[in-house]
């Protein structure tokens, strides 16, 4: 084989491979375009009506979240299953985004941490590594930690829409979350940055709860709470 044969030859294979990353390109703006949507509907928690709205506002994201297992789905098939992490890095970003946004659905629903088996299904793709296109384990952690941001936001939001016991709640469940990540050997240096951002998450919820017990909100929220969420 000539040289000439040779580079044609290693043209078409990058041309064949720029298909490829051109088809995920087109996917993976859909997704981005269906995460921020979602996104949209559950920053209305953060009104002050927007309290009352919860239930609804989680049933309607979950409908949206039809439309992402129909993406992925179709993402699936763009690239050849064995090569996940040869093309992981065009879709990681939104992938713990999604994460995020069930994570988050499912808090406002139960107040509980979703597992990442459960996230998993919430987008239909797959939670072990063997069976395919799956949640890979640092996605499902970045998302973890983009919610503990967003709950020390709502923190504040409660405070502002009167509602003074989910605060409290909220950092019970931060600190458990934090004492999770202080289990964990984190190697990787982007989820170990972000990681390091949550101690600044339970500064802010400590801060709000502080502010609370001074002005002697939080008897009333304890007392107001009873044994509702």
């Amino acid at each position: 084989m000539s040289v000439s044969d040779m580079f044609i030859v290693l043209q078409g294979v990058l041309t064949a491979d720029q298909d490829i990353r051109e088809e995920i390109r087109k996917v993976v703006q859909a997704l981005e375009q269906t995460a921020r949507e979602i996104l949209t509907l559950l920053q209305g928690v953060h009104q002050g009506a927007g309290f009352q709205d919860i239930p609804k506002k989680c049933q309607k994201a979950r409908e949206h979240f039809g439309t992402v297992r129909t993406q992925l789905e179709s993402l699936k098939t763009k690239f050849p299953a064995d090569q996940y992490y040869r093309f992981h890095e065009h879709w990681r970003f939104v992938l713990q985004r999604l994460v995020f946004l069930a994570a988050f659905v499912v808090y406002l629903e139960s107040e509980t941490l979703v597992t990442r088996e459960a996230v998993a299904e919430i987008l239909g793709i797959e939670a072990d590594r063997e069976r395919g296109f799956h949640l890979d384990i640092e996605d499902y952690l970045s998302g973890v930690l983009t919610l503990a941001s967003e709950l020390a936001r709502l923190a504040v939001n409660s405070v502002t829409a009167g509602d003074y016991s989910r605060p409290l709640r909220i950092s019970t469940f931060i600190n458990e979350l934090d004492s999770g990540f202080r289990l964990l050997n984190l190697k990787n240096d982007s989820l170990r940055k972000r990681y390091d951002g949550l101690k600044y998450d339970v500064k802010k919820i400590e801060e709000v709860v502080y502010d609370l017990s001074i002005r002697g909100l939080n008897k009333e929220a304890t007392v107001g709470a009873g044994g509702e969420k």
